[in-house]
């Protein structure tokens, strides 16, 4: 099983990059949000692995830190979650906003995602709630949802909104959030 894997950049598309080490080309699958935070082929990456293996297919999936892997290894083994469902999971929000909302039961919230259904966020908040642990409290996750609608009532998408929110830091309060994150929506 490959665990990580450092080397050179040679292929990036909107869905996967290709890392060569030691001669050999690896095609590593990416939360979508990550791919255009890097910037060029050529560079030097280092990634944390999961390696999938199905009866016809071996897939890897790539993580710049430790906690993003063990969050999607947590994810596939709920039943009903594969590789592409965790990806799109991780994808919506940071691993500390989807903890917060898993812990504190809010399947409204993990229903807003793409291809998630109320049974399937509720077989996710029944299995990992208990591992992983309680979290802050309510009011940032309430906040984070709150700049999302208030957002979206500005015309922005709910991805572009989701996407912007989480480049803004967690610990600010929701004016500051909105405000934040309209200047990350403004820059593009």
């Amino acid at each position: 099983m490959i665990g990580s894997i450092k080397g050179k950049i040679i292929l990036k598309t909107d869905k996967f990059l290709i890392v060569e080490t030691a001669g050999v080309g690896y095609k590593i699958k990416l939360v979508p949000n990550v791919l255009p935070e890097i910037k060029k082929t050529n560079e030097e990456i280092s990634l944390w692995v999961h390696t999938h293996v199905r009866e016809d297919t071996l897939d890897l999936y790539g993580f710049l830190d430790h906690q993003e892997l063990e969050f999607f290894e947590m994810l596939i083994n709920v039943p009903g979650i594969g590789p592409k469902g965790a990806l799109i999971i991780l994808g919506i929000a940071s691993i500390e906003t989807l903890k917060q909302a898993i812990s504190m039961s809010d399947i409204t919230y993990l229903t807003k995602i793409s291809g998630i259904g109320k049974k399937t966020a509720e077989k996710i908040v029944i299995e990992l709630r208990d591992k992983i642990g309680g979290t802050k409290s309510g009011n940032s996750l309430q906040g984070e949802l709150d700049a999302l609608e208030a957002l979206k009532s500005l015309g922005y998408s709910q991805n572009e909104a989701r996407e912007a929110l989480k480049k803004v830091s967690s610990d600010t309060n929701i004016n500051t959030k909105i405000r934040e994150a309209l200047k990350i929506l403004g820059g593009k």
